[in-house]
């Protein structure tokens, strides 16, 4: 059986590095190349050739893993109709027409494509778990922490909890305005009723809580990826699925049997 060629899109990144570790320890992939914008000429990771831009790979590629942002990745997407790839995108912020344009890609083209705000098997059950709680309480706080040099904010996945969390909801959840916000922005942004909160700082990698409240109780759900290999099980899963499976994969839901039918 062929292996799978996989080009990290990114490389040269820390979630890039990770990615191209994970990729090398598997028996049936093969990472045949790398693409990072800081790349100069004859740049090499592990022997593994580092090129500037994806036309600048000479060999077939099956799949490209993008660990870059919302511009890299829908570059990703677009050459993808002139080379024919399959891809699994791990970055956020991705606007929804570059969202709707990756579906029409690949239905056009025949390709896999799974776009995910988080790959950690964990956050992907958190969401999962809060959809089911949703219902049941009328407050809730969500507080999402990362490290300092994160570009956007709040996370991809904060805002997918956030969602989860509303799915089965009928209506938004109470958001209790205190009569004098001493600090303005203290309180939070509300999304229908949730506050979210974002932290920035180093030491951390990426962390989730949501606190549900009623009377008398509250519930917390907690997720925290102390690691960047807690990412790899699901990008590597992902990554075999666009081999198979033709179409956009919006999260990994899917992927582990959680999607509601």
């Amino acid at each position: 059986m062929d292996k799978i060629n996989v080009v990290i899109n990114g490389i040269l990144g820390k979630m890039g590095q990770e990615v191209a570790n994970a990729v090398s320890q598997e028996s049936d992939m093969c990472l045949s190349g790398g693409v990072d914008i800081t790349a100069g000429n004859n740049t090499k990771l592990d022997n593994i050739n580092v090129y500037s831009n994806l036309d600048e790979i000479p060999d077939h590629i099956d799949v490209v893993i993008d660990f870059t942002n919302s511009e890299g990745a829908e570059t990703t997407i677009q050459k993808s109709k002139n080379h024919g790839y399959n891809i699994v995108i791990g970055s956020t912020g991705i606007p929804e027409k570059i969202i709707t344009d990756a579906s029409n890609i690949a239905k056009e083209k025949n390709i896999g494509i799974v776009i995910a705000p988080n790959f950690a098997i964990g956050a992907v059950l958190m969401s999962h778990l809060a959809k089911i709680a949703g219902p049941f309480f009328e407050y809730a706080d969500l507080t999402e922490m990362h490290h300092e040099a994160k570009i956007d904010a709040p996370s991809g996945t904060a805002i997918a909890i956030a969602n989860s969390t509303l799915e089965n909801k009928t209506k938004p959840f109470t958001n209790t305005n205190t009569e004098k916000e001493i600090l303005p922005g203290t309180r939070g942004y509300s999304h229908n009723g949730i506050n979210i909160h974002s932290v920035r700082m180093p030491g951390r990698i990426a962390h989730h809580e949501l606190v549900f409240g009623a009377p008398g109780q509250t519930l917390t759900i907690r997720h925290d990826s102390i690691g960047r290999e807690s990412f790899m099980p699901g990008v590597i899963l992902a990554a075999r699925t666009v081999m198979k499976e033709k179409r956009l994969i919006k999260g990994l839901e899917e992927l582990l049997g959680l999607k509601s039918n």
